[in-house]
């Protein structure tokens, strides 16, 4: 939250630009035009709004591609065994953004049978999905049986999760005649970090993975079952981690696993996944490390570690979402009431709110904002935006410092790639926004705003009350 200190500054003042696109606020293309306007992927964002509306996702094509690069290019320059960066798609599944990364040459973490096929609608148009399923992990902690039935008929990789889906994946198996089914065993690391509690997944009090006092049985388990092809070990310790002692320990142990797992259970473990987490700057204080910082420190733990184990490298694999997605898209909307409570608060209403950014009633997070349409303009009062929702924590950003806003002004939020649209609802009966991607001055459509017309496609109303005043 911003403190009530003299205000001075403008919209300029978060263009400054680090050569990490974690590291920055706005996307790395934007910049203010001779208007006095935001411009992001070359496209002036009032003129966005003008033809797409508000609530606007609006995704950088250069920042996403640029993390996806930075990524790829700085595990093979400190790796030196082969690697795999795929996708944690929960951030944002859709098929212009995982055609984008699959454009890149980068995987997919995927924890649902909706996000499955949304990668796989994408690759298949791409034509791309055959030679792409090894690069796909299905995750979940209670993935239903139609799920991995679903998995089990395309190949992919699943990273199991407990007991239950073991011994379904064993009977699904044999039931349907699969000779031989991918896995990765994902256990719980024991490992802290500081992060908001419900996105730390490491610490032994998880509702993800095998404990680690239960591996020994699993592994036990995995070695008698000829179907199971075990092919790796999985964790994860959390998300929006700016710690890098963490990352390095978790190699560590994991390398210990796969050790007992190939010396003790003579399993063929070739595959390591470290998960993800590296987290972005949502504010000026906030000072993530690098991806290239964050990679050569996973990279070096687990060299270091299969040293000391005397181990040949795994594949390394890791799995970043918020890092890759979050700093490419901002969120437009436009500026409505305004409600003074003299030396209390200035609320500013904006057309969307908690059912496209549920992140600050969920997670308290913060956010920053710009009014798009004055850039230059010195900031003149300190205000709290408001969403639209019938709830009084419908609440995007408290204390903003922003220009004078006026009804009509276009106001942006910056850093809304990673949970805004994946988490969007229809509260309130609230359309979901659409969204675009812009890169060299073009702008192309990849989601379209939601109508009334589409509130209404599931919704059935029973025969008999409509019988019921027709006489």
């Amino acid at each position: 939250m911003l403190s009530a200190e003299p205000l001075a500054q403008s919209g300029k003042q978060y263009l400054e630009t680090q050569n990490s696109p974690n590291q920055n606020l706005l996307p790395l293309s934007a910049r203010v035009n001779s208007k006095n306007h935001l411009e992001i992927g070359g496209c002036d964002v009032t003129t966005l709004v003008a033809q797409y509306g508000t609530p606007l996702y609006i995704v950088d094509e250069m920042t996403l591609r640029t993390a996806c690069r930075q990524y790829r290019d700085s595990f093979k320059s400190y790796y030196s065994g082969e690697s795999q960066v795929i996708y944690a798609s929960k951030a944002w599944s859709c098929l212009a953004v995982c055609g984008v990364i699959a454009s890149e040459g980068l995987g997919f973490d995927v924890v649902s049978s909706g996000e499955l096929y949304t990668t796989l609608t994408a690759l298949e148009q791409m034509g791309i999905a055959e030679q792409s399923l090894n690069k796909i992990y299905f995750h979940g902690n209670n993935k239903s049986e139609s799920e991995l039935k679903y998995a089990l008929s395309i190949g992919c990789k699943i990273i199991v999760d407990n007991w239950l889906e073991l011994e379904t994946l064993v009977k699904l198996g044999s039931d349907l005649g699969v000779s031989s089914i991918p896995i990765l065993l994902r256990l719980t690391p024991g490992i802290e970090c500081h992060t908001h509690e419900y996105i730390r997944t490491g610490h032994l009090d998880s509702k993800f993975g095998f404990d680690p006092n239960q591996m020994d049985a699993v592994l036990t388990y995995v070695s008698q079952q000829p179907i199971l092809n075990c092919l790796g070990l999985h964790a994860h310790i959390g998300s929006q981690i700016f710690e890098r002692q963490p990352h390095q320990d978790l190699g560590g142990v994991l390398i210990e696993w796969m050790q007992k797992a190939i010396h003790k259970y003579n399993l063929s473990i070739t595959e390591i996944n470290v998960g993800g987490g590296l987290g972005i700057r949502y504010t000026e204080s906030d000072d993530p490390p690098s991806i290239e910082e964050w990679v050569k420190t996973v990279s070096l733990s687990v060299m270091n570690a299969c040293q000391i184990n005397n181990l040949p490298l795994p594949k390394l694999i890791a799995e970043p979402g918020r890092s890759l997605i979050a700093t490419a898209c901002v969120t437009a909307y436009t500026v409505g009431s305004r409600k003074e409570i003299p030396n209390i608060r200035t609320y500013i209403a904006v057309d969307g709110g908690m059912s496209d950014n549920p992140r600050p009633i969920t997670y308290q997070s913060v956010y920053r904002t710009v009014i798009a349409n004055k850039m230059s303009t010195f900031c003149q009062e300190t205000v709290t935006i408001a969403g639209k929702h019938c709830e009084s924590g419908d609440i995007l950003i408290k204390d903003a410092q922003i220009p004078l806003a006026r009804p009509g002004d276009i106001l942006v939020v910056m850093a809304t790639g990673a949970y805004n649209y994946s988490m969007a609802s229809n509260y309130n009966r609230l359309p979901r926004p659409a969204a675009v991607i812009v890169s060299e001055g073009e702008a192309n459509l990849i989601l379209h705003r939601e109508t009334n017309e589409d509130l209404l496609r599931q919704d059935r109303l029973p025969e008999r009350l409509k019988q019921e005043f027709r006489g």
